[in-house]
């Protein structure tokens, strides 16, 4: 089964599945504040999560994936890896790559394209000599 979900909705897939990752929870503030947003904006989004089945959110409580809700955070999460290995390799600055550029194009590859980007980011990083 597929589930449609937006981008700012994978952002939080995401953020929940890298907070999960690090601390081994995530909390509704700690949500909040990965996605840059007030308290009461991540619980509305939390909310909404839940009811499509992607996350467990329980107000005052820890927040965790559903089966599909890890699989999507991870697959957004590998996309961004993709695309900062692969703007680095291009010399372009750290800060317009987190800021900017991989937030722009995460969400709107397909997986042609970013298997193609992995593709040439690993022979650029075995053939340094290729780089700018």
């Amino acid at each position: 089964m597929t589930i449609k979900v937006s981008t700012t909705e994978e952002d939080y897939l995401e953020a929940i599945h890298e907070l999960i990752e690090d601390r081994g929870f995530a909390t509704t503030g700690a949500v909040a504040e990965k996605v840059g947003v007030h308290p009461s904006t991540a619980t509305r989004m939390l909310s909404k999560l839940d009811k499509q089945g992607l996350v467990e959110f329980v107000p005052y409580s820890n927040v965790t994936l559903s089966e599909m809700g890890e699989t999507i955070g991870r697959r957004i999460q590998q996309r961004h890896q993709v695309l900062d290995e692969f703007l680095q390799l291009l010399g372009i600055d750290d800060d317009q790559i987190r800021n900017n550029d991989i937030e722009g194009l995460e969400h709107h590859l397909s997986e042609q394209t970013l298997r193609a980007l992995e593709a040439l980011t690993a022979y650029l990083k075995e053939h340094p000599g290729h780089e700018q």
